[in-house]
């Protein structure tokens, strides 16, 4: 087990056996990539005034049977919650005695969705013929803004007198978010200029039904981004000897979470992906207001062979890539570059190793819960902790 984790302790030493360790590892050096300049943050922040120092840790090992993803990885995260970066780091050490983590990437697609306000409830449908006949003209209009976006389709929804489009796209290696919306915004204005002559409306260029950076049960139905699944099966002998645990008892406390978020009208059916959703944004370069939407995850487990447990988590959405915005921040690149999401497909491979990395640490904080860690192991990766000061 050693020699596949992360070497501890919190001295400056421990720190550089761990970058060597995962140098060997992996072959690539993370420090030493100096800062970014200012002129840099153009087109990331406005105002800029400084940055704040935020701790980065190593997570793994993640092995991977993807799609795209295939190998063992070491995952990036910025974080400020002790045992995170532990707790994903034995959850993954637990699949890896098992064959890993098989991943499939389902689909991606990103929408913007304008609405466009009518006279009268008989306009809307002549509205959606006239799109149905011209949608070439619009896919070339939208595509003329952007080398790597494809406009997929247009979803019309009819509301009273208005009209709801839901603008499709693929995104390639973006996140696609500012690609998406420029792209819309041209073929709106085609719209106006040819429509806008036979009939009298108004449109805006969003009406928030496209759910960007929010939980919605539209992106769980119909995923945002990178639609990702992930599942695992752990041999029971390995369970019990890692997290202390067995698959039926596991399940069975498993249900009484599932059964706690449903009355608590929780959307999704995870505990918290979201932890690693976040840290493995901040990492990346990625935009960290979209684990709003994206922690949405649906997980689920069942007893396999009499004592082993299978685990499986969809990821509906995952608005991630790797070029475009932060991505392109010195340390980000380089955290990039370990996990080997470069080029064509990254994107999707990026995808994928968020998708096995959130399942690692799911099951891992499952475990303490249902074994009764869960205080326990906040308490000793805490410095000063609130159950020392108890009486």
């Amino acid at each position: 087990m050693a020699r596949a984790l992360p070497p501890r302790g919190f001295e400056a030493g421990d720190t550089q056996k761990r970058l060597q360790w995962l140098e060997d590892k992996t072959g690539v050096r993370l420090d030493g990539v100096g800062e970014d300049e200012p002129a840099d943050f153009q087109g990331i922040i406005e105002n800029h005034v400084g940055s704040v120092n935020l701790p980065m840790a190593v997570a793994g090992p993640l092995v991977l049977d993807g799609s795209y993803a295939q190998g063992e990885y070491y995952i990036p995260l910025c974080t400020l919650e002790a045992t995170l970066s532990m707790s994903m780091s034995r959850g993954l050490y637990l699949t890896s005695l098992s064959g890993g983590i098989k991943t499939r990437h389902l689909k991606q697609e990103i929408s913007r969705s304008p609405v466009f306000i009518f006279d009268d409830i008989e306009d809307a449908p002549e509205f959606r013929q006239w799109l149905d006949e011209n949608f070439e003209s619009l896919r070339e209009a939208a595509e003329s803004t952007t080398n790597h976006g494809k406009l997929l389709r247009i979803d019309p929804y009819l509301i009273q007198n208005s009209v709801i489009l839901d603008f499709v796209y693929y995104t390639a290696e973006a996140a696609g978010q500012n690609m998406v919306t420029i792209a819309t915004q041209e073929a709106c204005l085609l719209i106006n200029e040819i429509y806008g002559r036979v009939k009298q409306f108004q449109y805006y260029i969003e009406c928030n039904f496209n759910c960007d950076k929010n939980p919605a049960t539209k992106t769980i139905l119909l995923g945002r981004g990178h639609q990702v699944t992930a599942s695992t099966l752990i041999e029971g002998r390995y369970l019990k000897r890692v997290l202390r645990a067995d698959a039926a008892h596991y399940v069975r406390g498993w249900r009484q979470c599932s059964r706690g978020s449903q009355l608590a009208g929780v959307v999704g059916m995870n505990m918290h992906v979201s932890n690693a959703l976040a840290a493995i944004y901040l990492a990346t370069g990625q935009d960290v207001a979209c684990v709003s939407e994206n922690a949405l995850g649906s997980m689920d487990m069942e007893v396999r062979n009499g004592g082993d447990l299978y685990a499986s988590l969809t990821m509906p959405s995952l608005t991630v890539g790797t070029v475009g915005g932060g991505t392109r921040l010195k340390q980000q690149r380089k955290n990039l570059e370990l996990l080997g999401c470069t080029g064509e497909d990254s994107a999707k491979k990026l995808a994928e190793i968020i998708c096995g990395a959130a399942l690692g640490l799911e099951l891992s904080l499952g475990a303490s819960v249902l074994m009764n860690e869960f205080a326990q192991a906040h308490d000793r990766y805490r410095k000063k902790t609130v159950l020392e000061r108890q009486p």
